[in-house]
């Protein structure tokens, strides 16, 4: 039988302490081994909250980790190393990610993203740009995802 444990943890700094010791501790599996498995997997992510499955095989205790990631405006944030995006994001911008630096939040979302082309992907991040302020490059997100339907802009 295998039993599934959900939490948000902080990347790269999980502990055996809540959300995931009380909740690991009923299955007789070494806390510490889960907790140095999810550190390092989600160690890309820190400073970031990161959701988290552990699936627990209770007959063996064995387990597995599964790291999803955390929402596209919390890497661009990151990425800005910034707080928050724009509360009017039409007027007042609060940041300016390069193009290598979108690619690179793209590479972080991996298979959570939903665009199945390197075009469409880019265009994905370019949107939450879009509502939290954020230009690329100097230009607007919306102008930059017109340019790359275009085929002004190759990937």
């Amino acid at each position: 039988m295998v039993e599934t444990i959900e939490a948000l943890v902080d990347g790269g700094m999980a502990t055996g302490g809540p959300p995931l010791g009380p909740a690991l501790g009923p299955m007789g599996i070494n806390i510490k081994d889960v907790i140095d498995k999810i550190n390092e997997q989600t160690k890309v992510f820190e400073g970031m909250k990161v959701p988290v499955k552990v699936h627990i095989n209770t007959t063996d205790k064995t387990f597995d980790i599964e790291v999803g990631t955390p929402p596209t405006s919390s890497l661009i944030k990151k990425e800005l190393n910034i707080e928050k995006g724009s509360s009017s994001s039409k007027t007042e911008k609060v940041g300016d990610l390069t193009m290598d630096q979108v690619k690179r939040i793209v590479e972080m979302k991996g298979d959570n993203i939903l665009g199945n082309t390197i075009e469409n992907a880019v265009k994905e991040i370019l949107g939450t740009c879009v509502s939290m302020g954020v230009t690329v490059e100097g230009e607007n997100p919306q102008d930059l995802q017109r340019m790359i339907d275009e085929g002004k802009i190759n990937l």
